[in-house]
């Protein structure tokens, strides 16, 4: 069986690394047979603002609702951005708030019992910063690391064991040959989860 992935990459900034990492990622799993598919948020035309809440339902754009089969159909997803701030930019925020919604990840049936609707996939959350790695993770807690696994895909349903992630730092401070080696390894990284089951 031909593995569905789908990355995800949450850099507005089609000049940037994360760019580079999306691609290294999807050039090795398509090398091991997976079916990729792929969302460059920066690139989508929507409304990020979700401007009543869940108290009353917001036109999707066409991107957002090619965006939410791009995510029912995907086996394993791969997040990928920049930190900034200690979370990961304001136009990736907006994309899960308007995509990951009530009966598209998750539901509550009349007993007000919720229904995880991601049970079934798994994730790689990939992070890029300018501060050490070290730092990020032991002085500030891994804080969007935290907030993706714990706060949203955990909630929709997909098992804790079943996301992993990869943290690279400082960037500005990395040189050139480092960078084609994280690549490299993301590539690598890619070729791996294309047959891994979740």
């Amino acid at each position: 069986m031909t593995k569905k992935i789908l990355i995800i990459n949450g850099h507005p900034d089609g000049d940037s690394l994360n760019y580079a990492i999306a691609s290294a990622y999807q050039r090795g799993a398509i090398k091991s047979g997976a079916t990729v598919e792929r969302i460059n948020i920066g690139e989508l035309d929507f409304d990020l603002n979700l401007k009543f809440g869940y108290k009353k339902d917001m036109e999707l754009e066409p991107d957002l609702k090619d965006s939410i089969e791009k995510i029912k159909r995907a086996e394993h997803i791969v997040f990928i951005h920049p930190l900034w701030w200690g979370s990961y930019p304001a136009i990736m925020k907006g994309f899960i708030d308007r995509v990951f919604l009530p009966n598209v990840a998750f539901s509550y049936d009349k007993n007000n019992k919720r229904e995880m609707l991601l049970q079934d996939k798994s994730a790689r959350i990939i992070v890029t910063m300018e501060q050490p790695v070290w730092y990020y993770k032991f002085i500030c807690h891994s804080p969007s690391i935290q907030q993706l696994k714990t706060i949203t895909l955990t909630f929709c349903g997909v098992k804790s064991k079943h996301i992993r992630s990869t943290i690279f730092g400082s960037v500005s401070n990395s040189t050139q040959k480092k960078r084609k080696q994280w690549l490299l390894h993301i590539e690598k990284l890619g070729s791996i989860e294309a047959t891994i089951e979740n």
